[in-house]
């Protein structure tokens, strides 16, 4: 458990009354803001943020960051007091100015995953003051024409964005956004829900092309499907082809249940390798694994998710080349619900063990025995990197009917056997396992899909 420090016991306690402010504001050294002003956020004292934000004596200011095990993200009273005592240094010009906030400020809000705002004034103070917000946006149906309002209306605050995030708008909605947003800044675009199709992502994607910091696409369940045909669907493609191309800079590429088989040879043809790629539900072909595993983002790729999609003996030659591509720095790998029998992933193992970079590895909702399940975690004990093994639920832990090799939605749908003794033999001999190598502090090996998956998780 953290130890907190003297001055933030102290902090705390000072900003817990907020009718003594006018007493320690007026004497307050420079040094004491930033201790305060966590303190404020972290026990929701919105008023004293405002008192603080108002006074801020330096050029830059900072909230939140990376949250720590247990840390709750900034409130929303807290921010919202933050920002309303930015507007009040923009408008409260009769008062005699402060120093900060009201000459030149620079904030940074972030939670996971980072979000921060910023804001620029002119060092003049008889000068128009322009503040530049950054924001990480999370827009959907009923916020979109109120976001959309603040990026058209001119005045002193300037909207931009870092990371937009948007859920089931139509295409011509997220065009209008892209349109208007200032083009300096958007590191990543998440798109979830949204029936594009083709159409709307051939709209889409081109104009991307004009943010040259954008470094992340996700595209989730965006009603793309290739295996339908459609007309006039080659010239779409070819537009939405050539829009992801266009991004030079793109480092990450997620796209899932877009069902686009044969088509990852054209998706990949990008200007720079990834270092992270998320492909699941995809209907990946033996020819796009082929591709995959001589592309040139082989081997810079840091994570990869396959998950759901179909894997084969046809495709074993393609994952073991792509893994010993991969091998020098691959952290995390996804093979989730990939119909992998003990004999498959047997066939993998020896690839998976020379993964010497490799820190997560999820297997989940694949057919494996117990057999198997122990081979696999006596190569798991023996990666030295590895802190994490998600594996599947062995099949003897199933009730009985199961098919031979069935799938990962009969094995999520399929009952546990309620008998605690047939998940104790299972947990026994794992724990053997890493008892043996002496991994049992270092490696966690569970089958708890919901703590344990990451589907849709933002992590940049």
């Amino acid at each position: 458990k953290m130890v907190l420090s003297l001055v933030s016991l102290c902090a705390r306690e000072v900003v817990s009354d907020h009718g003594s402010s006018p007493c320690w504001l007026s004497c307050l050294p420079c040094e004491l803001y930033r201790p305060l002003l966590e303190a404020a956020f972290d026990h929701c004292r919105p008023l004293a943020v405002g008192e603080l934000v108002q006074r801020w004596p330096e050029r830059t200011l900072s909230v939140g960051g990376w949250r720590k095990p247990g840390q709750a993200p900034p409130n929303r009273l807290c921010i919202q007091a933050l920002l309303l005592a930015v507007v009040r240094g923009l408008t409260d010009k009769e008062e005699d100015p402060v120093r900060g906030v009201r000459r030149r400020m620079e904030l940074q809000r972030r939670t996971e995953p980072q979000q921060n705002i910023s804001s620029t004034t002119s060092p003049d103070w008889n000068q128009s003051v322009v503040v530049r917000v950054r924001a990480d946006l999370f827009l959907n149906a009923r916020s979109w024409e109120r976001v959309r309002g603040a990026l058209s209306l001119p005045g002193p605050l300037r909207l931009y964005c870092r990371y937009l995030r948007v859920e089931e708008l139509p295409a011509p909605s997220v065009a209008s956004l892209l349109e208007l947003l200032p083009k300096d800044g958007l590191l990543g675009l998440d798109i979830r829900y949204s029936s594009l199709g083709v159409p709307g992502l051939a709209l889409l994607l081109p104009l991307l092309e004009p943010f040259p910091q954008l470094h992340s696409l996700r595209l989730h369940y965006c009603n793309l499907d290739l295996q339908r045909t459609q007309p006039e669907q080659q010239g779409a493609l070819q537009e939405m082809f050539r829009g992801l191309c266009a991004l030079k800079r793109l480092r990450r590429l997620s796209l899932t249940a877009l069902r686009l088989p044969g088509h990852l040879r054209l998706l990949l043809s990008l200007s720079r390798p990834l270092e992270v790629l998320e492909l699941p539900y995809l209907s990946l072909t033996p020819a796009d694994l082929a591709y995959l595993s001589c592309s040139p983002h082989a081997s810079s790729l840091r994570e990869l998710d396959l998950s759901e999609n179909r894997l084969d003996l046809s495709s074993v030659p393609s994952l073991r080349r792509l893994l010993s591509q991969a091998e020098p720095c691959l952290a995390q790998l996804s093979l989730c619900g990939c119909g992998l029998s003990d004999s498959l992933l047997g066939a993998l193992l020896p690839s998976l063990s020379r993964c010497r970079t490799l820190r997560t590895l999820r297997l989940a909702l694949n057919p494996l025995t117990r057999t198997g399940l122990v081979s696999l975690a006596w190569t798991a004990v023996g990666i030295p990197s590895l802190r994490l093994l998600l594996y599947p639920s062995p099949l003897e832990e199933y009730e009985p009917g199961l098919p031979p090799l069935p799938s990962s939605s009969q094995l999520l749908d399929w009952p546990l056997m309620e008998e605690s003794e047939v998940r104790v033999m299972t947990l026994t001999q794992v724990e053997e396992v890493l008892m043996a190598k002496g991994r049992q502090h270092d490696l966690l090996m569970t089958s708890d899909l919901l703590k344990y998956s990451t589907d849709l998780t933002v992590e940049d």
